[in-house]
């Protein structure tokens, strides 16, 4: 299972961080694109994608693999 995907606010747009990296995977211009290409990665990787918003805060979360069905509990 690869790293999780995050999509944060970034100067003039938004970026997408996998977890732990200081830099930056990708830039881009609008969240939407940010997500686009943020949830191919997490996909390719069989990790989560996380969207935050403006403020900073987790807005959505996105399981790509790794899921035990029937869930836990």
């Amino acid at each position: 299972m690869g790293k999780n995907q995050h999509v944060v606010p970034h100067e003039g747009g938004w970026a997408v961080r996998g977890a732990g990296n200081e830099r930056a995977t990708s830039v881009h211009e609008t969240q939407a694109a940010a997500i686009e290409a943020a949830r191919g990665i997490a996909r390719n990787q069989h990790s989560e994608l996380l969207i935050h918003g403006r403020n900073g805060q987790i807005r959505e979360r996105d399981s790509f693999g790794g899921d035990p069905f029937p869930p836990r509990g």
